[in-house]
Formats: structure tokens, C-alpha cells, sequence
């Protein structure tokens, strides 16, 4: 499969081949889903956390004695039914959300996802990513002047090539990543990718050696 090449101004300047091992990977939907799951499951965040009748401060006396009264009778003002007593059923910070996917069904969905990215001319591809300082005028004007338009981008950039990063991640939907650290989920939260003929070849001898 071949595709066209743009410099930075926006110009077409040549093609460049995609290694199909990368590029023309069969797509199989349920891996990608299951994968894409995975890995939203695994940086979740669990921070609600809600009091059982066991934690909640007080409620060590018996509100009134058992019989004699003609109110029902209740041990404890904590309990669940009460107003201030414990949660029943809440949510709790102690659950295990982690997923656990083998290496390599992970890198066969991002081989996948990549290889659907080229097939709907979604892949911009630049013959060089450089930038001498990290200027987001500078970035959002070579963006906007390549075939993506105003669609969400992920610019993926040399592994240390700091200056690309400082100076995509203010602009508005426009993400920055390694190419090392590529992933299912951040591909697909972009329509574009935008990335040199460096950036290819570091995919091809990342995910596929």
C-alpha cells in the first residue's frame, strides 16, 4: 500500500510504501474491542467511596429500649434506614477493576486500528517532524495546513523529540504521543494521525519485531 507524502508547509512531495505488517493487518473487531475495554478499565480511576453501618462515626447507644415504646425497634441510629447512617450497597474504593491482555493481542489491535487508519486515508504522513522550538503557533499552523483540516489529529513524534509535544498539547482537538507508546485507545479517540516516515519505521521495529 502506498500513500502520499506532505511536508510541513503542506505540499505534496513524493509517496512512501507502508510495510504491510503494520499497515494491512486484517481487522478484527471484537480483539479491538476487547482490548480497547481493557485498557480504559485499567487506567480507571476509583475514588467514590461510600461508609458501611460499620464505619460510620456514633450510633453505639440503642435510641430507645426494645419494648414499651409503640415505635418500631432499632438498634442503632447508624443503621442504612436512618438519615446520617451507613450506605447500603454504595460504591466502594476497594474494587478491582484491572484487566489483565497479552502483550501480543494488544499489539495485533494496534496493528489493526493503524492498518484501518490507512485504508480510510485517515494517516497523514510528513517526510520529516521537526521542530527547533516548541511554539504552538508554529504547530497549529503546520496542522491546519495539512489534509486533517479541523478533524481531531494525534501527532505521533520520535521517541524524545520533547519540542513536538509542548507544542501540540494546547491546541484544541490535537493529541501528542510517542510512537512507542502508541495505543488502541488513542487512536481511536482521534480521527487523523499524523506522523513522519521516522515515525513508521520506529512502529514497524517497535510492534512488529
Amino acid at each position: 500500500m502506498k500513500t502520499t507524502v506532505y511536508n510541513q508547509e503542506g505540499k505534496e512531495v513524493g509517496e512512501v510504501s507502508l510495510p504491510k505488517a503494520v499497515f494491512e493487518v486484517p481487522f478484527n473487531a471484537d480483539l479491538v474491542h476487547q482490548v480497547m475495554i481493557s485498557q480504559t478499565a485499567n487506567a480507571r480511576q476509583v475514588s467514590a467511596h461510600t461508609k458501611n453501618r460499620g464505619e460510620v462515626r456514633g450510633g453505639g447507644r440503642k435510641p430507645w429500649r426494645q419494648k414499651g415504646t409503640g415505635r418500631a425497634r432499632h438498634g442503632s441510629t447508624r443503621s442504612p434506614i436512618w438519615k446520617g447512617g451507613g450506605v447500603s450497597g454504595g460504591p466502594r474504593n476497594d474494587k478491582n477493576y484491572e484487566r489483565i491482555i497479552p502483550q501480543k493481542m494488544r499489539r495485533k489491535a494496534l496493528l489493526m486500528v493503524l492498518s484501518e487508519k490507512a485504508k480510510h486515508n485517515l494517516l497523514v504522513v510528513l517526510d520529516s517532524l521537526n521542530m527547533e522550538k516548541a511554539k504552538t503557533k508554529a504547530m497549529a499552523a503546520m496542522i491546519n495546513k495539512l489534509p486533517a483540516g479541523r478533524a481531531s489529529r494525534l501527532v505521533a513524534y520520535n521517541n524524545g523529540d520533547k519540542n513536538v509535544f509542548l507544542a501540540a498539547r494546547n491546541i484544541v482537538k490535537t493529541g501528542a504521543s510517542e510512537t512507542r507508546n502508541l495505543n488502541v485507545v488513542n487512536l481511536l479517540n482521534y480521527k487523523y494521525v499524523v506522523i513522519s516516515k521516522d515515525g513508521i519505521e520506529e512502529i514497524e521495529k517497535t510492534f512488529t519485531k
